[in-house]
């Protein structure tokens, strides 16, 4: 029996960080704690770019370098998607098809590549199906 899959989008990760935003922190802490205990969870390269990225960035950045980079390695600790040629060519096209941006394509594909049936993120509207991902916000 193989064990479902889901793919996890950098919002998410970011919240848990994210001392401004206290309901969204604590949402994200719990369904990640729920996925992790039923689930295989999945990121790809993007994302842990991203989370670092968002992490550190502007005048009051959310979190340390040290810190992000931590969050980093613990993220890259589940499996993860390598963004590459090919996935970027689907990317390409999935954003035309989709008329979604081509970072959120990026995502859907990667996700779809490695076998998730679920994509959590706030980024795309909930309930959306993309070539067999369902997007779950999370947030609401």
């Amino acid at each position: 029996m193989s064990v479902e899959r889901t793919f996890i989008d950098t919002n998410v990760f970011v919240y848990l960080f994210d001392d401004s935003e206290p309901k969204k922190q604590t949402v994200a802490r719990k369904r990640l704690e729920h996925e992790q205990a039923s689930r295989e969870l999945v990121v790809s390269t993007q994302v842990l770019q991203e989370l670092y990225v968002a992490l550190t960035r502007g005048k009051s950045p959310i979190a340390s370098p040290e810190l992000a980079s931590r969050a980093v390695r613990e993220v890259a600790a589940y499996t993860v998607a390598q963004v590459d040629t090919p996935l970027v060519l689907e990317a390409i096209e999935s954003c035309t098809r989709h008329q979604i941006s081509f970072w959120d394509a990026l995502i859907l594909r990667a996700a779809h590549g490695s076998g998730c049936a679920t994509l959590l993120t706030e980024d795309l509207n909930h309930g959306q199906l993309f070539d067999g991902v369902r997007v779950e916000s999370p947030f609401g």
